[in-house]
Formats: C-alpha cells, structure tokens, sequence
C-alpha cells in the first residue's frame, strides 16, 4: 500500500516508474503489477509452469483491476476510496490465489512464453504510459487535470 504514496514521499523519475504519479486508472495498475511480480519471480523460483502460473494471475487481475475501475469511476461516476481500498484488497488476495489454479495452463509452452510476452508488455506500457499518457480517459487524473510529463521531477 506505501508504493501508492511512493512517488509523493520521493518525487523522481525512478519512483514514478514504480508508483503511481497521478490518480488514473492506468496508473493505479503499478501497485498491483510491482508486488504480484515481485512475490511471483520470488515464489516460483525453479519453476517455469508455476512461474507462468503467477504471471498469468498477474495480468487477469490487472484486467479485473481496469475493468473494475472503469465501471465504478467512469461508468457509474463513482469515488469512495473505500470501493478502491476493497478493490485493491480482494484482487491482491486473488493475485495471490490464482497461481495455485492456473498452475496447470504454465504447463504449455506456448502459454508460458505468451504469457512472458504479454507481461514484458504491460510493463513497457507502464512504463511508457508514465511519461507519455494518451490523451484519452483511462490515462486521466480523475482527481485532476494533470498531464504527466510536466508534472515528474526529472
């Protein structure tokens, strides 16, 4: 949960890559990706299918995040922390959950190295998005009108 206010606390160009810089969907996307990487290259060490397994959960429940964040705030012009809060909690107990039931998928190869890919991918978008958001609402300060680049301590 400190990886929201990183970038608050230490504003730099390091810590933007990390925590989110503004109140966006898309950004919100970095303190679910960082730890669920972090725990699942930690976890699965040794295990090429167990380690897709983690990698897998890791981009369902970014979708699950994205899709859940945009009914709730966009569709439904909602904003009570406490929903991103649960939000937040329930698919960070799921990120942690799904391995166990997508262990048999990491099996395939062609899955493991899909799933490799579409992570690496996620994580240059992430990347990419930080300093160069798309004009478009799922990049949007939802708090304010903020664009990025101007806004990051170089």
């Amino acid at each position: 949960m400190g990886l929201h206010f990183l970038y608050q606390w230490l504003p730099n160009s390091f810590t933007a890559l990390l925590s989110p810089v503004r109140e966006s969907l898309w950004e919100h996307l970095k303190i679910l990706f960082y730890p669920l990487l972090a725990a699942g290259l930690f976890l699965s060490r040794g295990s090429g299918a167990f380690r897709t397994a983690w990698l897998l959960s890791l981009l369902l429940v970014c979708g699950l995040m994205l899709g859940a964040g945009w009914v709730y705030h966009i569709v439904l012009r909602q904003d009570a922390m406490v929903f991103d809060l649960m939000l937040y909690g329930v698919l960070m107990v799921l990120g942690f959950l799904l391995p166990r039931l997508l262990w048999p998928l990491g099996q395939r190869a062609w899955i493991r190295s899909g799933t490799a890919f579409l992570t690496t991918l996620l994580w240059v978008f992430l990347a990419w998005f930080t300093f160069f958001p798309p004009d478009q609402i799922l990049f949007a300060d939802l708090s304010r009108e903020v664009r990025t680049f101007l806004t990051i301590p170089v």
